[in-house]
């Protein structure tokens, strides 16, 4: 097996492994009729443990401290995949079943790209902006259909949590110029210990709940939290960022199927076109041009 193939594999596997985030996290913290764990626990607990498996990492590898020019853009990245994605997650799936928010968060590729431009000063293409602002009338439009014409606070909080990710995401990039890329969320997540350890501790439930909640709490801090990084980061490495990045557009796809099986959700026509709908234009809006303007002219 080559090495776009073996990351073609390990992408596969790190959107397999995210697209379960969804319905896990669902599984977690239950629905207003039966609630499960308290979203503030299973946010601050699912870092708090990959946390403390990431110290016991890069111990093992011997992993130098990052450079203090870094911090910003650590700290950054933690704000948006630490705190921010799952707790906007966590508060949404509360009130929404997954598969809505599998169609929400499906536009957070185009998001982070948006975002990357502007952070990174690029000058993208009036196509790019297009699907940009088309992907967002249709998330926003499914989420009114869905909400039978009105938005509700779920849906908020899943564009809270798409924004946190984005923004996240790409100060996260930014910091593996410097670093390898598995380090940079270790020190992510052992940075922010001193905060999540004890927030885990005065969120801890108060309550019995259902093994399945228990269950759930662990995928997410186990493997969306810290495993899949590890395999979906790997494969960009082997396979290329063009190639690899393009696996995750079966990601809302995924979290529909893991919806139906696990969690018995009813998988509508509407919601499925909602979906090939907003992955179309993803797809779409992924391959509009997106430069920097400073070395378009120092090629000129």
């Amino acid at each position: 097996m080559n090495d776009a193939t073996r990351g073609l594999a390990l992408g596969g596997v790190g959107v397999v492994i995210f697209a379960l985030t969804l319905p896990m996290t669902r599984l977690a913290v239950g629905d207003v009729a039966a609630p499960q764990l308290p979203p503030a626990f299973v946010t601050a607990g699912r870092a708090a443990l990959a946390g403390l498996l990431s110290v016991v990492y890069l111990w093992a590898v011997r992993a130098p401290r990052p450079p203090r020019a870094l911090a910003p853009a650590l700290a950054v990245c933690a704000l948006g995949t630490v705190v921010g994605f799952p707790l906007g997650l966590a508060l949404a799936l509360r009130q929404v079943d997954a598969m809505h928010a599998a169609v929400v968060t499906g536009v957070l590729p185009l998001a982070t790209a948006l975002v990357g431009a502007l952070v990174l000063r690029q000058r993208a293409s009036a196509g790019f902006w297009a699907c940009s602002l088309l992907g967002c009338a249709l998330v926003v439009g499914y989420a009114a259909w869905a909400g039978s014409g009105r938005l509700s606070a779920a849906d908020g909080w899943l564009l809270v949590a798409v924004a946190s990710a984005a923004v996240g995401y790409v100060a996260g990039a930014r910091a593996t110029a410097a670093m390898p890329a598995p380090q940079v969320i270790c020190w992510v997540l052992v940075a922010s210990l001193p905060l999540t350890l004890p927030a885990t501790l005065a969120a801890w439930p108060d309550a019995p709940v259902r093994a399945a909640a228990w269950a759930g709490f662990v995928y997410v801090s186990l493997f969306s939290m810290w495993l899949g990084f590890f395999a979906w980061y790997r494969g960009l490495a082997l396979g290329g960022v063009l190639r690899v990045s393009q696996v995750q557009l079966l990601q809302p796809f995924i979290a529909l199927l893991a919806a139906w099986a696990l969690l018995g959700e009813a998988l509508r026509p509407a919601t499925l076109w909602f979906t090939l709908a907003v992955v179309g234009v993803v797809a779409v809006g992924r391959r509009m041009p997106v430069g920097n303007p400073r070395s378009r002219g120092a090629r000129r």
